[in-house]
């Protein structure tokens, strides 16, 4: 069973179209998927009066994984209390009621679209293919004490991680290097930060059970500079919750586009949830112009890593590629004054070209 939460704004176009391709490709590799449709963020506030309604989260526990769109918008942006807005009350709690401690960011620049890239086309010319994992339910999001001050003069946010916390993810970030490159670079302020002393001792203790993959460590204001000065460098990322948040983003940008770019949250089991990480752009909702590359690249991971169907998520990401390589362009990743398609038909490309393959 599929959970799919399209969500607001955008979501549920780019949605729809993540499921026409994973049941084009169930058909074609011979296997078949169930989806439940339920509603969250705004769209279940304005129905429920909650943002993460009981009978979602029921129906996200017995999935074996989530399809999420994009929760949140201006409607929403004054709703009280703020734990109620779509973006904290419907996200986060899901992912903490979920288990969902890890995050995969794949940055992958096709070279195709070596030109929308935000960096020279001489240093991306040959594509990119990092992957952030970024911890996801500890850090200075979910530390205690929080909040302000009676007078409220001052605030106080509380960075937090256990060893047990920074075990875990860093598990995960040697996994994937393993399976890739063989290159893990850590990333923390140990230089400024008790809690990065401590994530950095941890990391180096669970190198010893991963001789075969090469650990360095980076300051996170380095990594910044790093990451638009020589992408080409990182292979798989690990960081901890508000720096992975960032620096995801800024690799994200590195590909062309925020449309480009999917994510996998997964916990100690199998099940997980798989979105694309830009928002619910509701300038342009309902209008057939997102691009659903980042949703149909998050359903190949749901493939992949909840449901074990390695072989078609190699088929869509080679049929992302195909439709790239084409030259099908949606409004955000394409050249100035050149031709672009909607949502819809970019799909209609993507589906096209696996069955090309089939």
């Amino acid at each position: 069973m599929i959970a799919v939460l399209a969500g607001d704004g955008i979501g549920p176009e780019i949605t729809v179209q993540a499921v026409r391709v994973l049941q084009a490709v169930a058909q074609i590799e011979g296997f078949t998927l169930e989806f439940e449709e339920a509603l969250v963020g705004g769209a279940a506030y304005d129905a429920t009066g909650h943002p993460l309604p009981p009978e979602t989260l029921d129906l996200c526990k017995r999935s074996d994984a989530v399809l999420f769109g994009a929760v949140g918008g201006p409607k929403w942006d004054t709703v009280q209390p703020a734990s109620m807005r779509p973006e904290v009350g419907a996200l986060l709690p899901l992912r903490k009621e979920l288990g969902l401690f890890a995050n995969l960011r794949p940055a992958i620049l096709y070279p195709a679209l070596a030109e929308a890239s935000a960096l020279r086309a001489d240093i991306v010319r040959d594509g990119l293919d990092i992957l952030v994992v970024r911890e996801l339910t500890g850090g200075m999001y979910f530390g205690s004490p929080k909040g302000r001050s009676e007078d409220g003069l001052s605030a106080v946010d509380t960075c937090r991680y256990s060893v047990g916390e920074i075990d875990r993810i860093a598990r995960v970030a040697f996994e994937a290097a393993s399976r890739r490159g063989k290159k893990l670079c850590s990333v923390d302020k140990a230089n400024v930060l008790e809690t990065s002393r401590l994530w950095r001792e941890v990391v180096c203790q669970v190198a010893e059970d991963y001789p075969d993959v090469e650990l360095t460590h980076m300051l996170v204001d380095n990594c910044a500079m790093q990451l638009v000065r020589e992408p080409r460098q990182f292979d798989v990322i690990v960081t901890e919750n508000m720096f992975g948040d960032i620096l995801s983003d800024e690799a994200a940008m590195l590909t062309g586009s925020l449309g480009m770019l999917p994510s996998a949250s997964l916990g100690s089991g199998k099940a997980g949830l798989f979105e694309p990480i830009h928002g619910t752009a509701p300038d342009i909702a309902g209008k057939d112009l997102a691009n659903p590359l980042a949703t149909i690249l998050s359903a190949a991971l749901l493939l992949r890593y909840s449901l074990g169907k390695e072989s078609a998520a190699q088929r869509i990401e080679r049929a992302v590629k195909a439709t790239l390589d084409a030259g099908h362009r949606t409004a955000d990743i394409a050249a100035a004054g050149s031709k672009t398609i909607g949502t819809a038909e970019m799909a209609d490309h993507v589906l096209n070209a696996l069955r090309a393959t089939a």
